[in-house]
């Protein structure tokens, strides 16, 4: 009896120890989910994705009509969407959205320019069957192989500021005994999966490149009515937020390779921002104060808004 008591009794420890340790664990979860990390988010704008393999090229093949590419196009705009970390500019299928405003005659629309621009092919594309026969069993694997290759270009400068190649893989396999088990088909979504695992390697690297560069925004007016500046929610500014007011670099031509080059900018002082209005990336502002520094009222142009690293 005394036995059984004494067992009993380190279970019931044992048990609130554990009990304990998961709720521990827990707790410091349930707190993480309520920290909310600011983002400023960039512009982002897909410009092109061709088919430079000869996959799916027959005697009627269109190339501006490409279904891998497309499809290529969706699955990184999808990534890149749920990263929620940019505005996504769609440029693909642009020529729909002016023929629909032209029809509805909207004259609100507004041009809008990416910060980043991101060129990229399918460079490698193959699917193969491999199978084998034993005396009492049959087993094929069927598997896709894709290669993506991409390219980041800052607008501003046009210079390329990440290109990379990745390859993903997808397979299905089955097995038969004497004639029992499942017989695998023609699988069409491995050639979906095998693209989306070979952009998955991209996108965590097309966000680090793109979010290491300062945010930057730009001074729309300086009159009675206050400082303009563009931006606003949807890029993660919010009320009270401290800018750098930078002056711009003298630009001075490179001669060995041609391109002109922003020196480095001044700090001339900071802004605070005071109200945000808007309701979409196009009409967004904020209208903001000094609370350090100022600047020539007469040459906006000079000066842009910079996120403090």
């Amino acid at each position: 009896m005394m036995k059984t008591l004494v067992k009993l009794a380190i279970l019931m420890i044992v048990f609130n120890v554990s009990a304990q340790m998961k709720v521990e664990k827990v707790e410091p979860q349930i707190q993480e989910k309520k920290i909310e990390e600011q983002v400023l988010k960039r512009k982002v704008a897909i410009a092109r994705f061709s088919n430079e393999t000869q996959y799916a090229k027959g005697l009627f093949y269109d190339k501006e009509n490409d279904p891998l590419g497309k499809q290529t196009v969706d699955i990184l705009s999808t990534k890149l969407a749920a990263s929620d970390k940019f505005i996504l500019l769609e440029r693909q299928d642009l020529d729909k959205i002016i023929s629909e405003i032209d029809y509805a005659e909207n004259e609100n629309y507004q041009k809008v320019g990416a910060d980043y621009l991101i060129i990229g092919s399918i460079t490698e594309f193959g699917r193969k069957n491999v199978g084998k026969l034993k005396v009492f069993s049959r087993s094929k694997t069927q598997t896709v192989q894709a290669g993506v290759s991409i390219r980041l270009v800052d607008v501003s400068t046009g210079q390329i500021i990440y290109s990379e190649e990745a390859k993903g893989e997808a397979e299905t396999a089955n097995k038969t005994v004497m004639g029992f088990g499942e017989r695998t088909d023609y699988d069409a979504t491995l050639s979906d999966k095998a693209i989306s695992a070979a952009i998955s390697q991209l996108v965590e690297n097309i966000i680090n490149n793109c979010m290491d560069r300062p945010w930057k925004s730009y001074i729309l007016s300086n009159d009675e009515n206050g400082i303009i500046i563009s931006g606003g929610k949807s890029q993660g500014l919010k009320v009270g937020d401290v800018y750098d007011v930078v002056q711009k670099g003298k630009s001075v031509k490179n001669p060995q390779t041609g391109m002109m080059i922003e020196l480095a900018g001044k700090t001339v002082g900071k802004i605070r921002i005071d109200l945000l209005e808007g309701d979409n990336p196009q009409n967004e502002f904020a209208m903001v104060s000094f609370i350090e520094g100022n600047m020539d009222p007469q040459n906006l142009n000079n000066y842009y808004i910079k996120e403090i690293k």
